[in-house]
C-alpha cells in the first residue's frame, strides 16, 4: 500500500512523553524549565473568539510580522512553520528526490535521517572533529544538493563559528545549505546574517526552546525570497492554527522574558557542568540548553534505566557512536539537585559493572 521506501524505514523515535498524571524530572527532550512570557496565555486567551470559524492566514502574518521585527529581516525572507520539524521536511520535499545527495555531520539531529529516507535521498554522513567539531571544511569539499549544520549540534551542544560558515556557504554557492539554530539563543552568538548576505543560506528557528513553546509548535526559517516562494509550493496551505500565531507573536513581542530564562538556563548549565566533570564526565562545552556526560566506551544505557527508575527521564541514544553518553537538558536548580543526588552514588556502581565497549555505531 506503500512506497518501498516508506515500508522499510524506521520512523524517527522521540524521547519518551510522561503520561498524564506521572510524576517525572523531565530532562529528556531540551524543553525550557520556566514557562512562556504571561504575554502568551493573554494571546491564546483571546485568541478564542469568533474568528475562529475562519482559516488563518496563510502566511501567519502577525507571527511573521513579529519576527520581522524583531530580528529585523523583512518579511519576505521569513517563512513560519509548524515547528522547525514542519521546515526541515519542506526543505527536504522540495530540495531532494531519489539520489540526491544531502550531506551533514554525524551525530546530529536524527530527524534529518528519516527525512532523507521519505524522499529516498542519499545520506552523506561526516563524523565530528576533534572536540565535537562540526566537520564545515569536508562539507564544503562534498558539494552536496543540501549540506545541514546544526548549529549548536545535537546532542554535543558545540556552535559552528558564524566565520567558517559564511566561508561554507561561498563554497557551495549555487547548492544550499541550511542552518539549523534551534538552540542559537543559548549561545554567545549566530548565523542569521548569513541568510541576508548569502542567496543560497537557510537560517531556521524554534521556539520550542528559549521561548517555552514546545508545546505551541512554532518555527521560522530565513532565506532568501526565491528560497522562499519555492519553499511556499510545499507549504500546507494554514499550516498554523490561529491560536499558535497568536502566541508566537506574542513571544517574539516579549523577548526580554526569553533572555531572562535564558540566562538562569546558562548559570544552571554551567554548574551542572562542573558537578558533571567532578563525577569522572566528559562534557564538552555546550552553547545550548543541555549537556552531553560521556564516559569514552562504557554504554550509558544502565545508569538511564537506573534514573528512569528513580522517576527522572535523560536521554540516551542506544544506535548512537555517543551510547557512551547521556544527553541532559538543563532544568531548574531544583531538579538538578535532585538528578545528582539520584545520580552520584551510582556513577560508581555502573564504572564497575558496564563494560566498556569499542564505541562503533551499531
Amino acid at each position: 500500500m506503500f512506497r518501498e521506501a516508506i515500508e522499510r524505514m524506521a520512523p524517527y523515535t522521540p524521547g519518551e512523553q510522561p503520561r498524564p498524571g506521572q510524576r517525572l524530572i523531565k530532562l529528556n527532550t531540551n524543553e525550557n524549565p520556566y514557562p512562556p512570557s504571561p504575554r502568551v496565555r493573554r494571546a491564546i486567551i483571546d485568541s478564542a473568539n469568533a474568528a475562529q470559524r475562519l482559516y488563518p492566514p496563510p502566511r501567519s502574518d502577525a507571527f511573521v510580522a513579529a519576527a520581522s521585527s524583531l530580528y529585523k529581516i523583512p518579511r519576505g525572507m521569513i517563512l513560519a512553520g509548524n515547528g522547525s520539524d514542519e521546515l526541515l521536511a519542506m526543505l527536504f520535499r522540495a530540495a531532494l528526490g531519489p539520489g540526491d545527495v544531502v550531506a551533514y555531520a554525524m551525530p546530529t539531529y536524527s530527524l534529518y535521517d528519516t527525512l532523507a529516507e521519505i524522499q529516498e535521498a542519499r545520506v552523506l554522513a561526516i563524523p565530528l572533529g576533534e572536540n565535537y567539531a562540526q566537520p564545515l571544511e569536508a562539507l564544503g569539499r562534498e558539494q552536496a544538493k543540501l549540506t545541514i549544520v546544526c548549529s549548536p549540534n545535537s546532542p554535543c551542544g558545540t556552535l559552528a563559528p558564524a566565520a567558517e560558515l559564511d566561508a561554507l556557504a561561498r563554497r557551495l554557492e549555487g547548492r544550499l545549505l541550511a542552518i539549523d539554530e534551534a538552540y542559537v539563543d543559548f549561545a554567545e552568538s549566530n548565523a542569521l546574517h548569513l541568510a541576508r548576505r548569502h542567496p543560497n543560506v537557510v537560517v531556521m528557528r524554534t521556539l520550542s526552546k528559549s521561548f517555552s513553546l514546545a508545546g505551541m509548535r512554532l518555527g521560522l526559517l530565513f532565506a532568501n525570497p526565491a528560497i522562499i516562494e519555492s519553499l511556499l509550493k510545499v507549504k500546507d496551505s494554514y499550516n498554523l492554527n490561529r491560536t499558535a500565531i497568536a502566541a508566537g507573536a506574542a513571544a517574539l513581542a516579549d523577548a526580554a522574558w526569553m533572555r531572562r530564562n535564558v540566562e538562569r538556563v546558562q548559570k544552571t548549565r554551567a554548574q551542572s557542568a562542573i558537578r558533571l566533570r567532578a563525577l569522572g564526565f566528559e562534557v564538552p562545552e555546550s552553547s545550548s540548553n543541555f549537556l552531553l556526560a560521556r564516559m569514552p566506551g562504557r554504554d550509558m544505557a544502565p545508569l538511564a534505566s537506573a534514573l528512569r527508575r528513580r522517576g527522572i527521564l535523560v536521554r540516551h541514544f542506544p544506535k548512537s557512536v555517543f551510547r557512551d553518553a547521556l544527553r541532559i537538558s538543563v532544568g531548574t536548580p531544583a531538579e538538578m539537585t535532585a538528578l545528582f543526588a539520584a545520580m552520584s552514588p551510582l556513577v560508581p556502581k555502573i564504572r564497575k559493572s558496564t563494560p566498556k565497549t569499542d564505541g562503533r555505531d551499531d
